[in-house]
């Protein structure tokens, strides 16, 4: 199984904040850069995390983005299944549909692969994943030069 590309940059975001100080929330475009990513996708992908009540974002001076406290203690495995959506690993009812989904095995060997992913990603939470060795390495990060 292979994540979204928006579902990687969101948990890399959410990593990022989760070892950021709340005095200085970064905004969008820093913390972009910070994982980088491009800045037009990061704005997306913060909108959705903002909605599902992982990020909190602050206008103004003193502004930015801050991890949720809920954020924080969100199951991992919940997490990147609100990001990535329901559905199956494979499109077994698109068009055109599989021939073969009336009888197919396949498809539900997939299934509890699919949970079993998932089952295994349910314990973490957003700061289990930021604890040493990788906390001091995302608090290193800088932007890219110019």
């Amino acid at each position: 199984m292979r994540l979204t590309k928006g579902t990687d940059v969101a948990l890399r975001i959410a990593m990022r904040l989760a070892v950021q100080e709340e005095a200085s929330a970064p905004t969008t475009r820093e913390v972009a850069d910070l994982v980088a990513v491009p800045r037009s996708h990061a704005a997306k992908v913060v909108t959705r995390l903002q909605h599902l009540g992982v990020v909190e974002t602050r206008r103004g001076r003193g502004g930015g983005l801050v991890l949720t406290a809920s954020g924080r203690r969100r199951s991992l495995g919940g997490l990147v299944r609100a990001l990535e959506g329901e559905g199956d690993v494979v499109g077994c009812e698109e068009e055109p549909p599989c021939p073969l989904r009336s009888a197919c095995r396949l498809r539900a060997a997939l299934r509890a692969a699919q949970d079993a992913f998932y089952s295994a990603l349910d314990p973490l939470t957003v700061d289990d994943l930021v604890s040493a060795p990788t906390g001091p390495v995302l608090l290193g990060l800088s932007p890219p030069p110019r």
